[in-house]
């Protein structure tokens, strides 16, 4: 086998998504005959102790505190930026100025003027890549389920519906995390997982949304502040006081896409019981498609064109070798899970880096998602349709 050129890779941030994104590097080699080997050079975190431990048990070699580190050290060259959404453009701009690339983690900034600022600096470096980590484009049940839209076996697309239903701050007491607090987070529920169903369903339609309107909700206006341990995940626990949360706690909205098709759009947090419920609903002339994260193998389909006496929806089960990604992994039936959308996705950006071509979804996308979510707060401000801006 040939010797690969290696691809020097360094890491902002290790907590949920770092860990994460971990899984791909350290696996996508194993799994797929990529044509660079991405190699771990370097995991950064603001505290030493924590980000030595994190490094040994994710299979970083070296540790740095300081992120600037990254943007002078020539055995460097993708960033991978796993931090809260405050940091992403001071950190994009600076690596793809010191001429990196980049990989940075949804949604791709905290404002639309701050996505703006990232696309502008991917311009002016067309020869590095910078692609968002939206990694749920990479399940095979979505990739096949885009392919089957493109090829017309639903027919016209008339309705979409999704929704993103998590319960982990259902309890009052749950502390105030960044993932509540609007300068670190940008948004709650609206960016942190409503983000993943307006990315998803415009990818598999090949269509943006053009408009809004939206209502969003705040059901816990103060939380306890965060102890010396911090947090880890989607857990955390309490120390001593109480702080304001400044962000939605649930975001509703319908859209009309450019195509005509009109959506239902639901992200929460206190939807109790579920747990990671990412669903979508596609609605056709020709037929219907249903997909589940939690049963992320299964594809559900509904053909209109039989005769509806003998025809239901019929589950597609996703595991076999000429559906998309899985001519890297298991025998059929033999079902992935979570982790390897982001070995998927880790491919597709290595590909694009050996190639010289521009990954998917890249900055632009980023933005164009970040403008559908500014136009949703301003509709729930307004109480009235919002034009997407851009659309």
């Amino acid at each position: 086998m040939p010797t690969r050129e290696p691809l020097g890779v360094a890491m902002i941030g290790y907590a949920f998504m770092g860990a994460a994104h971990s899984v791909g590097w350290r696996s996508v080699h194993r799994a797929f005959d990529v044509p660079l080997a991405p190699e771990m050079r370097l995991l950064v975190g603001r505290d030493p102790a924590a980000v030595g431990t994190a490094a040994e048990r994710l299979g970083w070699q070296e540790t740095a505190t300081d992120w600037r580190e990254v943007l002078t050290r020539p055995d460097i060259d993708l960033v991978d930026i796993c931090t809260p959404g405050d940091s992403h453009a001071e950190i994009a701009i600076a690596a793809l100025a010191a001429g990196k690339h980049v990989l940075c983690e949804k949604p791709l900034a905290n404002t639309v003027d701050e996505a703006r600022a990232m696309v502008a600096a991917a311009d002016a470096a067309p020869d590095r890549v910078a692609m968002v980590g939206f990694n749920y484009r990479r399940l095979p049940a979505m990739a096949l389920a885009r392919r089957m839209i493109a090829a017309g076996e639903v027919g016209t697309v008339r309705h979409v519906r999704a929704v993103y239903l998590q319960d982990w701050i259902v309890d009052p007491e749950f502390p105030l995390v960044w993932r509540l607090r609007k300068d670190k987070a940008g948004s709650g529920a609206l960016g942190d997982i409503g983000a993943h169903i307006v990315d998803l369903t415009q990818y598999l339609l090949g269509e943006t949304i053009e408009s809004v309107t939206a209502l969003t909700e705040t059901f816990v206006r103060d939380r306890p502040l965060p102890g010396d341990a911090g947090s880890a995940g989607l857990a955390s626990s309490s120390g001593s006081g109480r702080g304001e949360v400044t962000v939605d706690d649930a975001a509703l909205f319908l859209a009309r896409f450019a195509g005509g098709a009109v959506g239902t759009f639901e992200a929460t947090r206190f939807a109790t019981g579920r747990k990671n419920a990412l669903r979508i609903e596609i609605n056709g002339s020709d037929g219907s498609l249903a997909f589940d994260v939690e049963a992320l193998n299964e594809l559900w389909f509904y053909d209109g064109r039989r005769p509806a006496s003998g025809e239901g929806f019929r589950r597609i089960l996703v595991t076999e070798p000429d559906h998309p990604y899985l001519d890297g992994w298991w025998p059929p039936g033999h079902g992935l899970g979570y982790e390897h959308s982001f070995v998927h996705e880790i491919r597709d950006l290595v590909e694009a880096v050996a190639a010289g071509t521009p990954a998917s979804p890249g900055f632009a996308d980023g933005l164009q998602v970040q403008q559908v979510l500014e136009a949703v707060g301003t509709s729930a401000a307004t109480a009235a349709w919002q034009k997407v801006v851009g659309a």
